[in-house]
């Protein structure tokens, strides 16, 4: 999870320009497009809802909610208003599926083993994968799988919990940044996939914005991720119980440097000014907790590999020293081995 701060991007595309621009991959065609949700949790719900609400072809994969949700159907208590689905599309296996246009992975990344039986059903030939997922390398992980299709990014800033089978909590925030893949690491520029399924997320009232480098996005997201979701586990609390302590908050802002430091040895510089609008932001949430310590809580697997060690990875092989990320990373590992 993250905050909505303010982050390089582009104009809204309007539904003009998404028909004027999107002419291959099959996105330009007048249809509806149909969209599959992979993982119905907090944040595949949450945005599944919105778009079904919206008029869109929305078909749910659940598993241990789809007795549940296809009893009570699925529920979203939101700031903005709560909504629900009575009778929403849901299947209990991908080969269940339609083939739809865009499939967007709403798995958590300790799952990702699952792409490969979970993708080749449920996505059109000409369709677009969208992995709305935390953490760095995942598009990869889903063109592992389908080296022929587009592949995209979605980076959600949403404060939102499952509070119970089909039950999603809706705190704050909810935009989302659209980025396609390379599978070189280059910038994509704007691509008519970006502009359709930004169309589509906009006509829901989620507010979507399209980035020309995903890489760049990816590591702004995880300068938030890095330090709050493992501080929050070693710690055991809130993101403001963190941003209350002095030394809990310089070593989150020690962290975030870490994590720029990585990007630019990448070739993504990040300007130093962004880690106080992130820190600022944290400050103003309500007491929140990352999805990692959910997780925890739940004695579920923890994203350490796609948060932090695939970005420690990256700092080995350019040679950056991130201490302060190395023993958060190795603290996780020893909570990890002892739940």
């Amino acid at each position: 999870m993250s905050v909505a701060v303010c982050i390089r991007h582009f104009p809204f595309p309007t539904e003009a320009a998404s028909r004027r621009h999107a002419t291959v991959l099959g996105l330009a065609r007048m249809a509806p497009r149909r969209y599959a949700i992979i993982g119905t949790g907090a944040l595949g719900g949450y945005y599944g809802a919105r778009l079904h609400h919206a008029g869109t072809d929305v078909h749910f994969l659940l598993h241990s909610d789809y007795e549940h949700v296809r009893a009570h159907g699925l529920r979203v208590i939101s700031k903005d208003g709560d909504f629900s689905i009575a009778r929403p599309q849901i299947y209990a296996s991908a080969h269940d599926l339609p083939q739809c246009d865009v499939v967007a992975v709403c798995l958590k990344t300790t799952q990702n083993r699952l792409l490969p039986a979970l993708l080749p059903p449920a996505v059109e030939a000409d369709g677009v994968v969208l992995m709305m997922q935390n953490g760095l390398g995942i598009e990869a992980d889903a063109a592992a799988v389908l080296p022929r299709h587009t592949i995209l990014g979605g980076l959600a800033f949403l404060c939102a919990n499952k509070v119970g089978p089909g039950d999603i909590h809706h705190l704050d925030y909810g935009a989302v940044r659209i980025g396609e893949h390379r599978g070189d690491g280059s910038p994509a520029g704007i691509t008519p996939a970006m502009l359709a399924v930004a169309a589509d997320f906009n006509r829901a009232g989620i507010p979507a914005r399209i980035e020309d480098d995903l890489v760049l996005a990816r590591w702004k997201k995880l300068v938030w991720n890095v330090p709050f979701n493992g501080m929050c586990v070693v710690e055991g609390c809130t993101t403001d119980v963190l941003m209350a302590d002095p030394a809990t908050r310089a070593r989150c802002e020690t962290i975030m440097r870490e994590v720029l430091a990585i990007a630019a040895a990448q070739g993504r510089q990040i300007h130093p000014s962004f880690v106080a609008a992130m820190l600022a932001d944290t400050a103003k949430m309500a007491p929140y907790k990352p999805s990692m310590l959910l997780d925890f809580e739940r004695g579920q697997p923890l994203e350490l590999d796609a948060i932090y060690h695939r970005p420690l990875a990256t700092a080995e092989a350019a040679g950056i020293e991130c201490p302060a990320i190395r023993e958060l990373y190795a603290k996780l590992v020893e909570i990890r081995a002892q739940s």
